[in-house]
C-alpha cells in the first residue's frame, strides 16, 4: 500500500518540509473545518500532509481544537497513517525534559475534576489502530539511531487545564499507571480507530510536572527551551523513517 503520512502537532513542526514544497489547502469536514489549512508537501518524496492543531485563534485550551474536523481532515486527504505529537511533562523519575514517548494508551482524568482523586473520573482509552508493526519498528530503530533518549511504551494521562499540577495529584497519576501528563484530552484516538487509520502518538517532554521533590523550580523560559529542541528531535525523526520509507519501496 502506498504511504501518505498525516503530522498533527503544534510549535516547531512546520519547518519540516523543505521551502517552496508546500501547498496550502482549506478544508470542510461533516465536523466543521479543521483548526487551519492542510499543508501537502513531499519528504524525501514521501507524500505527507501536516496540520496544527492550534491556529487561526484557537487558544490552548482543548475545547477550543476541533479534534473531529482535524482528523476527518487528515483521512480525506488521503493519510494512511498518522503521526501526532503532542508536549508533555514527566511523572516518573527516568522521564526527563528532552525524552520522546512513544505513547500506547491514554488515560482521560478530564470527567469530573476536583483536587481530590476518584476511581470513577478515570477512563482508559487505548491507542487508535496501531501502526503496521514495521513502520511502528522504523520509528523505534530511527529515534536508536538518532541517539534519541525515548521510552517505546509509555502511557499519558491527559487533563484539562494548567500543565502544572499538585504534588498530591502527581502521586494519584503514578498510582494507576501514567508516565507522562498532557494538558489536553486526546480524542483523536478514538476518532482515528472508528475511520480506520493507524495512528502514533510521540509526546515530547517538555518539564517537571507537578514540581518534583528536589527539583529546581521550573520555568517558562526552560519550558519553551526544551519544546524548541524537542521539535528539532521530532523533525529529525519522522524525516529519517520517512526517508527509511523511501528507501524500502514507499510501502508498508
Amino acid at each position: 500500500m502506498a504511504v501518505k503520512i498525516g503530522i498533527i502537532g503544534g510549535s516547531g513542526m512546520g519547518e519540516l518540509m523543505p521551502a517552496g514544497n508546500t501547498t496550502r489547502k482549506e478544508m470542510d469536514t461533516p465536523h466543521g473545518k479543521p483548526s487551519d489549512a492542510l499543508v501537502h508537501g513531499t519528504i524525501h518524496d514521501i507524500p505527507v500532509v501536516m496540520l496544527a492543531r492550534h491556529a487561526k485563534g484557537h487558544t490552548i485550551s482543548p475545547t477550543l481544537v476541533p479534534f473531529r474536523a482535524n482528523i476527518w481532515a487528515l483521512k480525506e486527504a488521503g493519510c494512511t497513517h498518522i503521526l501526532a505529537t503532542t508536549a508533555c511533562g514527566s511523572l516518573r523519575e527516568e522521564y526527563a525534559p528532552g525524552d520522546l514517548v512513544f505513547i500506547d494508551q491514554f488515560i482521560d482524568w478530564t470527567k469530573l475534576r476536583k483536587l481530590s482523586f476518584h476511581e470513577k473520573e478515570v477512563v482508559h482509552t487505548e491507542m487508535a489502530t496501531p501502526f503496521d508493526a514495521t513502520l511502528r519498528q522504523r520509528l523505534v530503530e530511527a529515534a536508536k539511531g538518532l541517539s534519541l533518549s525515548h521510552h517505546v511504551k509509555g502511557t499519558m494521562i491527559t487533563i484539562e487545564g494548567p500543565r502544572f499540577s499538585t504534588r498530591a495529584e502527581s502521586h494519584m497519576f503514578r498510582q494507576i499507571g501514567a508516565d507522562v501528563i498532557n494538558m489536553t484530552t486526546v480524542p483523536e484516538c478514538p476518532l482515528a480507530k472508528e475511520l480506520g487509520i493507524p495512528y502514533q502518538a510521540i509526546a515530547m517532554v517538555t518539564d517537571y510536572d507537578c514540581w518534583k521533590e528536589g527539583e529546581a523550580p521550573v520555568t517558562y523560559e526552560m519550558v519553551l527551551n526544551t519544546m524548541k529542541n524537542n521539535a528539532e528531535k521530532v523533525r529529525n525523526l519522522i524525516s529519517t523513517v520517512i526517508k527509511n520509507i523511501k528507501e524500502n519501496g514507499e510501502t508498508v
